[in-house]
């Protein structure tokens, strides 16, 4: 009876022949099974499959005389529709027709890590589409004079728009072969930090670059598409100005107007965006934190003037007569400073909107573990993923914790599957007498005080946030769950949530509703806390013994699990970190652009200023005096809106079923301004050495 075939993965990797003895966790602590033949076959990334008699499978999980899959195949002449509404009429609603769900838990936390990836692949195209604006905008401004001059020798408006576009395709071309090449090699970087990770907690090994022609075209028409979309504006700008008017100096009157009237609309989305916050829903959240860094970027424009001033007169304490020269720089170049703002603005609001939200999960999460898994002690599965394929325990361990001397309260958690309303469903089942006083839910609606009272008293259930969320469940309101029994109506008497379930559409319902309904009566995960008084080496040594017959679980004290996970978390923000780096970067190098730009358009007046007696390093100091007015400017708009950012995120995540506190990001602030003022140095270097070195004949006749 007790034999099985495994799959040639799981024989190589466990050094396993036909006759050999295969000891696996059961309801019981282990059964032995005899090996009996070998198959190809492998299911889910670090999951192995083996077979095994019904009968045997039944006692391993404690569940004797039931099934929960049947297999049918048609007859070649059968009608499929005919025969599956025969089927379902045979067996009821109790059982659900169709193909088997597998993995569900681990197609969610890949769900919440594309999500995650997209968000800083949107935000690193806005910022390219910044630096890519602000570089067409200063090189069309450059070229003011050169554009009137092809005008006024018959050059048409399509001409000048054709000119600059094509600049714009080669540009983009260019740029995204070097994207390409560098994004595989990020690609093997972030494999490199993550296959330790895969090994440890899903137990297969990650190969290599996985690339395919969809993903090449849509890095080609990102990369192509939104340097032209960036070039549209500056060449239509280009192509409508008259011969006339490029011939001659710009004024700035015609600026002001502009500005003042796209800072009326910035106003505008910013009040909008604040708006958004009182909805409570997760999508209108979201596009408020996109509405209020628009409403800045409108805005920055009207507001470089007095930001210019105040942040001049500190410089001047540093830098007293260079510093007053940059301030009037900044000044006469408004349009370009508040794009360079603007696109430093991005960057560095990601910085502290990203830090602020980091903290958020790491606390509120880290908050989630301490309330419902915060026992002296825990029992875990292989699994952390309560539906991982584990193998749950019999009463029997349950019993022996609470009989272990040391040991006040035990309590337990059990799964089952169910469905509601055509969504899949996890169910917990909880003892609501031993599960409050052990552990305990957060509740983000419902009286906490009556809650668990209701559990016991009947059909009622608790859904968690995600679940609620999608769902539009709230208190009060009655789910029919499909269970082998049938339909059966359950009162939603809170929305509540724990660690190990926050990304999965889950709910809680009483251990007796579990085992009555839905014939689940093993313990997957059990919780117990220490006596007052007791000696806590001595219960760890009488708990090992007991684990030692239970090989499907480990015994974990609070702070050893708390580090693991704590771990966990550090893990994964250096991957987070590593990643701000790259979207922080394009800053630099937007700021880098327009310091060199600003030194090729006054490459005569640094020659006046060195033919009037002023040294190199003046000029030096001139160009870093620039660069730290305009780092300064874009630093003071990145925190203001990556803190609003890292609310609204906090908030659209809360709205989304994961509630979170938020925590105000002090880390991210100073290390943003740090990154802004190292910025500002690091920036300046180049140009600064470029107009050092300029010739002064050379420069007095550039024109």
């Amino acid at each position: 009876s007790n034999v099985m075939v495994i799959s040639e993965s799981l024989a190589e990797e466990a050094g396993l022949t036909v006759g050999d003895t295969l000891t696996l966790p059961s309801a019981d602590g282990t059964t032995d099974f005899t090996v009996v033949g070998r198959i190809t076959s492998r299911s889910l990334p670090g999951v192995e499959e083996v077979y095994v008699p019904l009968a045997a499978a039944q006692s391993l999980f404690d569940q004797p005389g039931l099934v929960n899959t049947m297999e049918a195949v048609y007859r070649p002449e059968a009608d499929r529709a005919v025969v599956e509404a025969a089927v379902q009429s045979r067996l009821g609603d109790g059982f659900k027709l169709g193909q088997l769900e597998a993995g569900t838990a681990l197609l969610a936390n890949m769900q919440v890590a594309t999500i995650a990836i997209n968000l800083f692949g949107v935000m690193a195209l806005v910022m390219g589409g910044f630096i890519i604006f602000n570089t067409f905008r200063t090189v069309v401004a450059e070229r003011r004079h050169d554009i009137g001059l092809l005008r006024s020798v018959g050059a048409a408006r399509r001409t000048i728009l054709a000119l600059i576009l094509t600049e714009s395709v080669l540009q983009g071309v260019i740029g995204t072969a070097v994207g390409i090449v560098a994004g595989y090699l990020l690609i093997l970087g972030f494999l490199g930090l993550l296959g330790s990770l895969y090994e440890q907690f899903l137990h297969f090994s990650i190969g290599g670059p996985v690339l395919r022609w969809p993903i090449f075209a849509a890095a080609i028409a990102l990369g192509v598409g939104v340097t032209i979309v960036g070039a549209i504006a500056p060449a239509l700008a280009a192509s409508r100005v008259t011969p006339l008017e490029a011939l001659r100096p710009a004024t700035s009157e015609g600026y002001r107007r502009a500005a003042g009237r796209s800072g009326l609309v910035g106003v505008v989305l910013v009040i909008l965006a604040m708006a958004t916050l009182a909805s409570g829903n997760a999508g209108l959240v979201t596009l408020g934190g996109v509405l209020f860094v628009l409403g800045l970027v409108l805005v920055a424009p009207a507001l470089i003037d007095p930001i210019a001033r105040l942040f001049g007169r500190l410089l001047v304490i540093a830098f007293a007569r260079e510093g007053q020269i940059a301030q009037g720089n900044l000044v006469r170049q408004p349009g370009r400073a508040a794009v360079t703002a603007s696109a430093m603005m991005v960057g560095l609001a990601i910085l502290v909107a990203m830090v602020g939200v980091m903290t958020s999960i790491t606390d509120g999460f880290l908050g989630y573990l301490d309330r419902s898994l915060g026992a002296d002690y825990l029992f875990m599965p292989t699994s952390i993923i309560l539906a991982g394929g584990n193998a749950g325990a019999g009463p029997e361990l349950a019993a022996a914790i609470g009989t272990t001397s040391g040991i006040e309260a035990v309590t337990t958690l059990r799964l089952a599957t169910t469905e509601t309303g055509g969504k899949a469903l996890q169910l917990v089942g909880i003892d609501p007498a031993t599960y409050p006083a052990v552990s305990g839910l957060v509740f983000t609606a419902g009286d906490e005080a009556t809650i668990y009272d209701g559990l016991a008293g009947g059909r009622a259930i608790v859904v968690n946030g995600i679940f609620a969320a999608q769902n539009q469940v709230k208190v009060g309101e009655t789910l029919p769950l499909q269970t082998p029994e049938g339909v059966r109506e359950y009162e939603v008497v809170g929305v509540g949530m724990d660690y190990l379930n926050a990304k999965l559409a889950t709910a809680y319902v009483s251990q007796a509703n579990l085992a009555q309904d839905f014939h689940q009566t093993a313990d997957l995960l059990l919780m117990a806390n220490r006596a007052a008084g007791a000696d806590g080496q001595q219960v760890g040594a009488a708990l090992t013994k007991v684990a030692a017959g239970y090989p499907a679980f480990t015994l974990f004290d609070s702070s050893s699990w708390r580090a693991t996970q704590e771990e966990i978390f550090t893990q994964a923000l250096v991957v987070f970190h590593m990643m701000l780096v790259f979207l922080a970067a394009p800053s630099l190098i937007a700021l880098v652009n327009t310091l060199v730009i600003n030194v090729l358009e006054r490459t005569r007046e640094i020659g006046m200023m060195r033919a009037v007696g002023a040294t190199r390093r003046q000029v030096q100091r001139l160009i870093l005096a620039e660069s730290l007015l305009l780092a300064a400017t874009g630093t003071a708009f990145g925190i203001l809106a990556g803190l609003w950012l890292s609310y609204t995120l906090t908030s659209a995540m809360t709205a989304a079923g994961f509630p979170l506190p938020y925590y105000f990001p002090y880390v991210g602030i100073l290390f943003t301004i740090a990154v802004g003022l190292l910025f500002g140095v690091l920036a300046s270097l180049l140009p600064a050495r470029q107009a050092a070195k300029l010739d002064i004949v050379t420069a007095l006749r550039y024109e």
